[in-house]
């Protein structure tokens, strides 16, 4: 049972954010990367994870903190683009849903440049498998809670006899 419940607790969601976040600023080509969720019955929306290179030279995580591009996510059900324009500190911002069985929704975003829809489809396909990865992770996590119920349970009681 032990080997079981340790097997099955191994995925680390958080780990497996900042991987995810790292993986799309890798294929974006930018430093910035991140996963925001989104709760579209209040209209409000939060960064839960955010990947920038050090010093954040290009001033995402103060844009981030403004609320409109936040607000903007909570309003729209597909990807968002937002164009670079360095004369008004827009760092240029790419986000699709991670597909997820859950009432809040979570974006993946990149940060840094101009994208275009060869961006879209690969950050849409990375966001595919993130979801479907953290959805595993979050089943895993569960099956191992409900194994520590019984483990639990069945301590102290007698071996069956044959």
């Amino acid at each position: 049972m032990h080997e079981l419940i340790r097997s099955f607790s191994c995925p680390d969601a958080a780990a497996l954010a900042d991987l995810l976040a790292r993986a799309a600023a890798d294929v974006s080509g930018t430093g910035y990367a991140g996963l925001v969720r989104v709760d579209p019955l209040r209209e409000a929306a939060r960064v839960v994870h955010l990947h920038a290179p050090p010093g954040d030279p290009l001033g995402v995580r103060p844009w981030l903190a403004e609320p409109g591009v936040l607000k903007l996510l909570t309003l729209s059900a597909g990807q968002v683009r937002l164009p670079r324009d360095a004369t008004v500190g827009e760092p240029g911002f790419l986000a699709t849903p991670v597909p997820l069985a859950a009432r809040e929704q979570l974006h993946l975003w990149v940060a840094g440049r101009d994208f275009g829809d060869h961006d879209e489809h690969l950050l849409s396909r990375l966001a595919t498998a993130g979801g479907r990865a953290l959805e595993a992770a979050s089943g895993l996590e569960a099956a191992a809670r409900l194994l520590r119920g019984v483990h639990a349970f069945g301590e102290g009681r007698p071996a069956p006899t044959r």
